[in-house]
């Protein structure tokens, strides 16, 4: 249990750290992709045997392909700290914000209270950024590069420099701890995993547990650029007087998801164990992603969406399992 103030510490033992500091979708019912059919009913996704509690978490996963954000600003120029590709990889850790579990799970958490990536940004986090160039610092990170993803719609001239068309995001975790103070609205949020486009965000997959739900619901926004968001459920709803969710995932539950681009349709595939798995659509041709000034890249790991309560009051997930695909 994390206790008032622990994350102090944790925050100022950064700073010994070294690092590079208009048009609606409509949902349908697609034709389901060969990678979401082959997912096995109620089996997760991983081989969870191979870890290892001993190890930091890049022993354990393969984090050269991300760079983490944390919810901490050491450095003081107003955002929050990063950990590039490299240090990453090089065994980085720091507890109680981004370690190794006792099961060998790597730990995700982030108060409601922290640096956020940009004065626009409401929320802070503590989340994978998915980075193709795997270190190597000559591919920039933003823009259309060699270090970021297009749809398979986009102008033949900008898919020749990305550095991927289309793609998945798979993950399995347990939700360890949701916000329990402040605004009701926003009480029992976090955001799991993201395909974030270059301002606005073709998925954010939510995880939600209301105070007195024993369940918490799963469900996904799709943002249309430079629009409104479509909300998509798939085990309870977003509602903040939600009933409880009896077909939903308890806290410490272990759960997958699975994340698809394919020829601009986004798929979505929750996976509970011993239960059938669940797979939604959700066209995307008319979202305007495929603008010569839109690249791609996945996120994962807990994005707290309550700024509000305790500002010691934190979110908690560990993953077991996270693969990115292209």
């Amino acid at each position: 249990m994390i206790k008032h103030n622990i994350f102090l510490p944790a925050l100022t033992l950064l700073a010994t750290v070294a690092w590079h500091c208009g048009v609606n979708a409509q949902q349908q019912e697609a034709a389901i992709p060969q990678s979401h059919q082959q997912l096995t009913a109620g089996v997760l996704l991983g081989d969870f045997t191979k870890l290892d509690a001993s190890r930091t978490p890049s022993e354990n996963f393969d984090l050269l392909n991300w760079y983490l954000t944390l919810p901490a600003d050491l450095n003081k120029d107003q955002k929050a700290d990063i950990v590039w590709e490299k240090p990453l990889s090089d065994g980085f850790k720091l507890e109680p914000l981004f370690y190794t579990a006792a099961d060998g799970g790597m730990v995700f958490a982030c108060p409601n209270q922290g640096a956020k990536t940009s004065k626009n940004t409401k929320y802070a986090r503590t989340e994978l950024r998915e980075m193709l160039r795997r270190g190597n610092t000559r591919v920039k990170t933003q823009g259309i590069t060699e270090n970021n993803w297009v749809f398979s719609s986009a102008h033949s001239s900008i898919k020749r420099k990305a550095g991927a068309i289309e793609g998945s995001l798979e993950a399995t975790l347990a939700v360890n701890r949701v916000s329990v103070t402040g605004d009701i609205k926003k009480v029992g949020r976090v955001i799991i995993g993201q395909i974030h486009a270059t301002d606005d965000e073709p998925i954010r997959l939510y995880y939600r547990k209301l105070p007195d739900n024993e369940h918490g619901a799963i469900y996904f926004a799709h943002e249309i650029n430079d629009g409104d968001d479509v909300w998509v459920d798939l085990v309870g709803s977003r509602s903040h007087t939600l009933a409880d969710p009896t077909d939903g995932i308890k806290l410490n539950e272990k759960f997958s998801y699975k994340i698809t681009v394919e020829n601009d349709v986004l798929f979505v595939t929750l996976i509970r164990q011993g239960k059938p798995n669940i797979t939604k659509s959700m066209d995307m041709s008319d979202s305007g992603y495929s603008k010569n000034n839109q690249y791609m890249y996945f996120k994962a790991g807990v994005y707290n969406q309550n700024n509000t309560g305790n500002p010691q009051d934190y979110v908690q997930a560990t993953f077991y399992h996270l693969s990115n695909q292209h």
